[in-house]
């Protein structure tokens, strides 16, 4: 057995614990560690020994090592995408993309393509949509045998990572199977992996997959990304938040900024760095005045705000519940129906082309009595642009939630299968209703909820592309077309909001055309990865502390994309 293995893999190194005849050896290695980087050191026998010698430096990884021995597997799953390992350096990037998107510490992609290319101890799994090239899924394998002649003939899975935003199924199930598979075919006798130990999900699948527990655990370094593992808050705190007020905390707490949780359940927390003290609820805080809140709270008012600014705004009129109404829907051909206040997607129709569409409509809206726009419907694709501190952090898509058949499974359990997957990878906030709506979108679609949906064909299930009804969101900050970063930026000088996100219809985003639909004063910061946003916020509250250096960042858009360039 070779000595003193270590084993980079862009995101941090692997020390293998049983190479070393000293602790105090893996100590030096250990203290070496990158900022901005998380090395795990595996299989040493004596580290209890080490973090009792050194408890201000070290702790016990909190995860559990399960243990599969590779005889008896199932065949590979079929999901429907080309499993095989990553073949340029572009799908390196996509690897990282990803490890962002599920909250993992990105890795640097020269790392991982030059072990894919050099390192035959290292493989590095994509699933890949044959449609479009994207990659949706990855899993890294580590051969102990060919990295330092491991006599226990092991092998071990690490960075398993799934596009929140895929719809396929089982892709987590698919690449671990695949690579349980590689390494029986090379001769491997077991796969090990590190499962955190309140992660009920996984360790359900791992389970069910063959994976049973070991004695064997993880050794890490004290430092700002493990701090959650070896020192957490009190309940009632952090932990209580939903995901876009804890993604700000995070970040706030990283930077050595005190965070007071005043009311866990409406996202209300204290920030205190130095002399400064903000009060914020997640995205808003007391720096958005309550003239731009009221402007933006009343879809009308934020309307003509824009449209006198010059930004493209689509026809409307308030509904009136007479004639009139239906008289627009005809002067239009199609409305979207909406509450003129109101958020998260409430109340809103899309592609009303009837009368009585109109009338079951207005009802959903709130009905007589209740102040609802009626709005000429634009074709095109749902963009959300967030402003902060008039510069453009980040773009992206929203689309409406859709499944991708089995040719086993129903619509239905299709999409109580995708819902599940949702609410985990987003703290509850999204979930596709199983409502009239959905059954209303299925049965356009020429299906019903109970029929068998063929393996591969895509289905959409909602008109909405809002998160909190299962809706998608991709992140397309480097293909934004300046001229809709700019009309971002104008939407938020005219309304006069320091932080915001903006929404547009638009038939491209590497396009010039668009409409302005809304604009929200407290976006949600989570789900625009592996954009920086949640810092660029902690940025313009605390501009004097400094962010976490990660192994690797997307690039920052371009300089006429940050600001209106306006002196």
């Amino acid at each position: 057995m070779k000595n003193e293995a270590i084993l980079d893999l862009g995101w941090g190194r692997l020390v293998f614990g049983q190479t070393f005849d000293d602790v105090e050896k893996i100590g030096d290695v250990l203290r070496d560690e990158t900022t901005g980087r998380r090395d795990i050191c595996m299989y040493l026998e004596d580290a209890h020994i080490l973090v009792a010698l050194h408890p201000q430096e070290y702790f016990i990884d909190p995860s559990i090592t399960l243990r599969r021995r590779l005889t008896d597997l199932d065949a590979p799953r079929d999901t429907g995408l080309t499993i095989r390992e990553v073949a340029s350096y572009q799908e390196c990037e996509a690897i990282s993309r990803i490890y962002i998107s599920c909250g993992m510490v990105p890795a640097d992609p020269q790392v991982i393509w030059d072990n894919a290319r050099t390192n035959p101890a290292v493989t590095y799994l994509v699933a890949v949509d044959p449609a479009g090239g994207e990659v949706k899924g990855t899993v890294t394998g580590v051969d102990h045998v060919a990295l330092f002649e491991d006599p226990d003939n092991g092998s071990s899975l690490w960075c398993l990572a799934v596009d929140p935003e895929a719809s396929q199924p089982g892709i987590g199930t698919a690449l671990v199977m695949d690579l349980l598979h590689r390494f029986a075919d090379a001769g491997r006798a077991q796969l090990d992996l590190s499962v955190i130990h309140d992660n009920d999900s996984a360790l359900k699948l791992y389970r069910k997959l063959g994976f049973s527990r070991v004695p064997v655990y993880g050794l890490k370094r004290k430092n700002a990304i493990n701090e959650p593992l070896f020192s957490k808050q009190a309940e009632d705190q952090v932990e209580n938040l939903n995901p876009y007020a804890r993604i700000i905390a995070d970040e706030a707490a990283r930077r050595g900024i005190r965070v007071t949780v005043l009311d866990a359940d409406t996202g209300y927390m204290q920030l205190e760095h130095g002399g400064r003290t903000v009060i914020t609820r997640e995205s808003l805080s007391q720096y958005t005045t309550a003239v731009a809140m009221s402007r933006c709270d009343d879809k009308r008012v934020a309307r003509k705000v824009v449209a006198k600014a010059g930004i493209k705004v689509p026809r409307s009129v308030t509904a009136a519940f007479d004639e009139s109404d239906e008289a627009f829907l005809r002067e239009v051909g199609s409305v979207v129906v909406k509450p003129a206040r109101g958020e998260q997607g409430v109340g809103i129709t899309i592609g009303v082309k009837s009368p009585e569409q109109l009338q079951e409509a207005l009802g959903r809206a709130g009905g007589p009595g209740t102040e609802i726009l009626l709005e000429e419907f634009c074709e095109g694709e749902d963009l959300r642009i967030v402003v902060i501190d008039g510069k453009v952090v980040a773009a992206a898509v929203r689309r409406p939630a859709a499944v991708i058949g089995t040719g086993q499974h129903t619509i239905t359990e299709l999409i109580e299968a995708q819902s599940r997957r949702r609410s985990a990878q987003t703290g509850g906030e999204s979930r596709i209703p199983l409502d009239s709506l959905t059954e209303a979108t299925v049965k356009e679609e020429g299906w019903s909820l109970d029929d068998v949906l063929p393996a591969g064909q895509r289905l959409q299930v909602r008109r909405t592309a809002n998160l909190h009804t299962g809706g998608t969101i991709h992140d397309v900050t480097a293909k934004l077309n300046p001229v809709l970063a700019e009309a971002a930026v104008t939407c938020a000088e005219a309304i006069g909001i320091p932080v915001t996100g903006i929404d547009f219809l638009v038939p491209d985003v590497e396009g010039e055309d668009y409409v302005f639909i809304e604009a929200n004063e407290r976006p949600g910061l989570a789900n625009h990865e592996p954009q920086p946003v949640p810092q660029a916020f902690i940025d313009y509250l605390f501009p004097n502390t400094r962010r976490t250096p990660w192994a690797w960042q997307p690039p920052a858009p371009t300089s006429d994309q940050h600001s209106t360039g306006r002196s």
